[in-house]
C-alpha cells in the first residue's frame, strides 16, 4: 500500500495545520491529553483516503471493468447527449469517503473526446448530478468501433476532480484515469445491447469487477 501522488500536498497541509493547532492548544492546561489523539485520528483518516493499493486487474478486450471502488447505484437506459447523442446504458459507481478514490480506465481504446465541466456540488446520488455537477467526460473508442463514455462526477463533499485523459491518445484497461477527492461517483455509458453483469446495490472493486461486456 502506498500513498497516491494527489494526496502529497494535502497531507503536508493537514499535518502542518494540526501541528500548529496542537502547539497553540499546548498553552491550555489539560487540553493536549485529547487534542493529540484526535489530531492523529484525523490525520490517519485523510491518509487512508489517499491510499493507492497495489492490485492486479482483470484484462479482456471486450470486458468493461469497474473504474472505481464503490456501490452500483444506477443501471438504466438513458439519453447521453454530450457525446453519443442517443440512447445508452448508464452504470454508475458511487464512492463514499472510505473507498479508494483512484479511477481506472474500464477498457482500452482511443480517447476521442475529453472535457471538464464546471458545475454544482449536489449529492452524487441524485440523477441530475450527472449533468449539473462538476464533472469530466471521456469518450473511448474501442477497437470494434463502439464508443464508451466515462464520466467522473463530483459530489457534495468532493471539490476537485483530477483526470489524466487527453484527446487522441490511447487508454489502457486498468491504467489510472484520474482521482476524485473526497466522495463522488463515476458513470459509464455503454452501447445499448451490451451485457450487464452487475446489479443495483452491488459492491464493486476497481480494476477487478466486470461491469459488463461489449457485444
Amino acid at each position: 500500500m502506498t500513498i497516491h501522488k494527489e494526496g502529497y500536498k494535502i497531507l503536508v497541509t493537514v499535518l502542518a495545520a494540526l501541528t500548529v493547532v496542537n502547539l497553540l492548544l499546548a498553552l491550555i492546561p489539560g487540553v493536549m491529553v485529547w487534542s493529540i489523539p484526535v489530531s492523529a485520528v484525523l490525520f490517519f483518516l485523510v491518509l487512508n483516503f489517499f491510499r493507492s493499493p497495489r492490485r492486479e486487474g482483470y484484462l479482456h478486450e471486450n470486458a468493461i471493468i469497474a473504474p472505481a471502488d464503490g456501490k452500483i447505484v444506477v443501471i438504466e437506459e438513458v439519453e447521453e447527449n454530450e457525446v453519443l447523442q442517443g440512447k445508452a446504458i448508464q452504470v454508475s459507481v458511487f464512492m463514499n469517503v472510505f473507498n479508494v478514490h483512484i479511477n481506472w480506465y474500464p477498457l482500452s481504446g482511443v480517447i476521442r473526446y475529453f472535457k471538464h465541466h464546471s458545475g454544482r456540488f449536489m449529492s452524487a446520488y441524485l440523477p441530475k448530478a450527472s449533468t449539473e455537477n462538476e464533472r469530466t467526460t471521456v469518450a473511448i473508442e474501442h477497437e470494434s468501433g463502439k464508443v464508451v463514455v466515462v464520466r467522473q462526477v463530483a459530489g457534495a463533499v468532493a471539490r476537485r476532480i483530477v483526470c489524466y485523459a487527453e484527446a487522441d491518445t490511447k487508454s489502457f484497461q486498468g491504467k489510472q484515469m484520474g482521482f476524485i477527492k473526497f466522495g463522488s461517483r463515476v458513470d459509464i455509458y455503454l452501447p445499448v445491447g451490451s451485457r450487464i453483469d452487475v446489479k443495483l446495490g452491488q459492491v464493486v472493486r476497481g480494476k477487478q469487477t466486470i461491469l459488463g461486456w461489449l457485444e
